[in-house]
């Protein structure tokens, strides 16, 4: 069950740590925030992208106005990650509902229509989740909380596929994203403006992890509301 603390509702969740990482708690809470709860926390946020891209300093500002404007997105959902107990934020994730007058909707829809056909994207954007961030600080990754954030963050979800774009390297992001059944439907994508080469990846909904599954048995993720 999902306990709630200072107006959040919080998912509590144990799973494998390496060596590397048992200093963390063992009990990684994921909250589940409103629009105004994820941006009076914006800053923090940002400074986690920051951490997990390697991005730009410069970069950030465009960043954090771009964040501001998805949080007033139709059906934004929210999470952030934090250590146990009162420990500090040491990931986040959020989507929401992908339509045309997006920017990246409207980017990938082009892209996909051009190179493979309308009804290609339309299967894959027609009734889509878009996922624009999943990031955890690298010296907490590798112990399965960017996989608990995504699959909570699409767990309930009433779209048919979720959709994301990550930069189209061999990453662990990439690697999670696979693992979680997205496939690639565009490679060495550069948005328009420009920008390094991207992949767009699709999954449909619900994802399935058995792993993750088994490593936190206790997990509760309500559905939207």
């Amino acid at each position: 069950m999902g306990l709630t603390v200072n107006g959040r509702r919080l998912i509590r969740g144990s799973g494998n740590r390496s060596r590397r990482l048992k200093e963390m708690a063992t009990a990684t809470m994921l909250n589940e925030l409103t629009s105004t709860q994820f941006l009076s926390q914006v800053d923090t946020y940002l400074a986690i992208y920051g951490d997990a891209m390697d991005a730009d300093p410069s970069l950030l500002p465009s960043r954090r106005e771009l964040m501001r404007r998805h949080a007033k997105s139709p059906q934004f959902r929210a999470l952030d990650a934090r250590e146990a107990g009162d420990g500090p934020i040491v990931g986040f994730a959020y989507g929401f509902h992908g339509e045309g007058g997006q920017w990246w909707y409207d980017a990938v829809w082009n892209a996909l229509a051009g190179t493979i056909g309308v009804g290609y994207a339309a299967t894959w954007l027609a009734d889509c989740l878009e996922v624009a961030e999943v990031h955890v600080y690298k010296r907490c990754q590798r112990a399965g909380i960017g996989t608990r954030m995504l699959m909570t963050l699409t767990n309930g979800r009433s779209e048919r596929t979720a959709v994301l774009s990550t930069p189209d390297r061999d990453t662990t992001a990439r690697r999670l994203y696979r693992r979680l059944g997205f496939a690639e439907l565009l490679t060495g994508y550069n948005f328009p403006g420009g920008s390094p080469p991207y992949i767009v990846m699709g999954a449909e909904l619900p994802l399935r992890d058995p792993a993750a599954a088994a490593a936190w048995p206790l997990s509760a993720s309500p559905s939207i509301s």
